[in-house]
């Protein structure tokens, strides 16, 4: 049977193949999540009776001749932000804990359910998505496999945390500012934040509907291909969701960065970094033989913009609850959705404006060059409970910048893949892999061609 370090593609031959069960891999999955994730407090719900039974649907369909799906018998779960049916949508909230259960899947675990894909249960996260450690106040933070005392990121930090440690072998989170990337950079996988309006929203709880983004991590990219192309389409329930007819990503992998042109974000992405984020970026620059070197217009700019439209949409979707339940927020959320109630509409309005100047000039860059490679995190995972962290001398917050290279991407809804650099005996951190709208086959060609290299690896965490 496939071992705890077996990935999406093995462990759906494996079952298609006949040589395990789909219940056999489910069952040995929710034990792995029962003697480890007490530790790692990445699980608010396992869905155990139901995944033993859509297990048992796919075991079936293949005793039946039947196709069981690309995916079969593969587990999975999400961040407490998707709709599972029969379960409360939490999106991290003390609040949406009395809400009704949900009625029906998320359009995306319906997708994956057909391509016979087991979900396991609802994942951690920071508090509706606004935050960058995963320490929630309510449900308790979410530790970091590589080690328990530092943060796992956020606010998809259990996603992250959960595929880090060998729990399942991949998970769906999303992704408004960053809270893909940089649980990625942190907790050593590979993530996909694809294209603004790629993946179809429907069935999740907002964060910021004009940057919400959905996404998925694995150990690996070809496994990262294969959960991503399962899941594509349109969804006319989804405003922002566009269709885009395009070769799958799995197909285009073993072409690798041959013919690519590969530059190196400098000024911004250079003067916050680390020496540590600084060397990710340098090791996989050198493995790409990028020499090329570009500066993205304005992006302090960018990323203040990016705050703005936050605070401001992420306040008005909860103005009804912040006058009435104040005290039931997580202070890390609620003081700063009081501050975005207040921002002037004209800030949010300009700020609009620029999020589109902005776009149009990065989208110049791409006429010259296919991708950007750039620092995922300012440094690699504090510890839990830290407040500050220092960074190129400066002593900052924590919380909001972890996520300072991140914000200007998904401000203008680029695909990333988000790459862990492998540096033996240390602690992950992240690179990522920026390309145009619509591309996230060259974003996943790079990141193959740096997990070939020997630059990119995931190996699951000791914790």
């Amino acid at each position: 049977m496939p071992g705890a370090d077996a990935g999406v593609t093995a462990i759906a031959a494996a079952v298609r193949g006949g040589s395990v069960s789909a219940t056999e891999v489910t069952s040995a999955a929710l034990a792995r999540i029962e003697a480890i994730d007490p530790r790692l407090n990445c699980f608010t719900s396992v869905t155990a009776e139901r995944a033993l039974a859509e297990a048992a649907s796919v075991d079936a369909a293949r005793a039946a001749g039947r196709d069981p799906g690309g995916l079969a018998g593969v587990p999975y779960a999400v961040k407490n932000l998707f709709d599972i049916a029969g379960l409360p949508t939490l999106a991290g909230s003390k609040i949406n804990a009395e809400r009704a259960a949900a009625t029906h899947d998320a359009l995306l675990i319906q997708r994956l359910k057909s391509a016979g894909a087991v979900l396991l249960g609802a994942l951690n996260m920071d508090e509706y998505a606004y935050g960058f450690t995963t320490e929630n106040t309510h449900y308790g933070p979410t530790r970091n496999p590589h080690a328990l005392d530092r943060i796992a990121g956020g606010s998809s930090g259990g996603s992250a945390a959960a595929v880090a440690g060998g729990l399942v072998p991949f998970t769906l989170g999303s992704d408004t500012n960053g809270s893909i990337r940089v649980p990625s950079s942190l907790c050593g996988v590979f993530g996909l934040k694809p294209t603004f309006g790629r993946l179809p929203r429907t069935g999740t709880f907002p964060f910021v509907a004009s940057l919400d983004h959905l996404g998925l991590f694995t150990r690996s990219v070809r496994d990262l291909a294969a959960a991503y192309d399962a899941m594509q389409g349109a969804d006319y329930g989804d405003a922002a969701c566009a269709s885009r007819s395009a070769e799958p990503c799995g197909t285009q992998l073993d072409r690798g960065s041959a013919g690519l042109r590969v530059a190196i974000a400098e000024d911004y992405f250079e003067l916050r970094a680390s020496e540590e984020a600084l060397e990710a970026v340098y090791l996989a620059a050198c493995a790409l033989n990028a020499t090329q070197r570009v500066v993205l217009p304005e992006t302090a700019r960018a990323r203040a913009a990016a705050y703005i439209i936050t605070a401001s949409e992420g306040a008005n979707l909860h103005l009804e609850n912040l006058r009435q339940r104040a005290q039931d927020f997580e202070p890390l959320s609620r003081d700063r959705f009081l501050a975005g109630a207040l921002v002037p509409a004209t800030w949010y309005l300009q700020a609009q404006r620029f999020r589109y100047w902005y776009a149009k000039r990065v989208a110049e860059l791409f006429k010259d060059v296919d991708a950007i490679i750039a620092p995922a995190t300012p440094v690699s995972a504090t510890a839990i409970g830290a407040e500050t962290v220092t960074i190129a001398g400066a002593t900052m917050p924590v919380r909001p910048n972890m996520g300072i290279f991140t914000q200007p991407i998904s401000f203008i809804g680029l695909p990333v893949a988000a790459v862990p650099v492998y540096r033996a005996g240390r602690m992950p951190i992240g690179v990522q892999v920026i390309a145009a709208p619509w591309r996230e086959d060259i974003c996943l060609r790079i990141a193959a061609a740096l997990e070939a290299a020997g630059i990119a690896q995931s190996p699951i965490a000791a914790s």
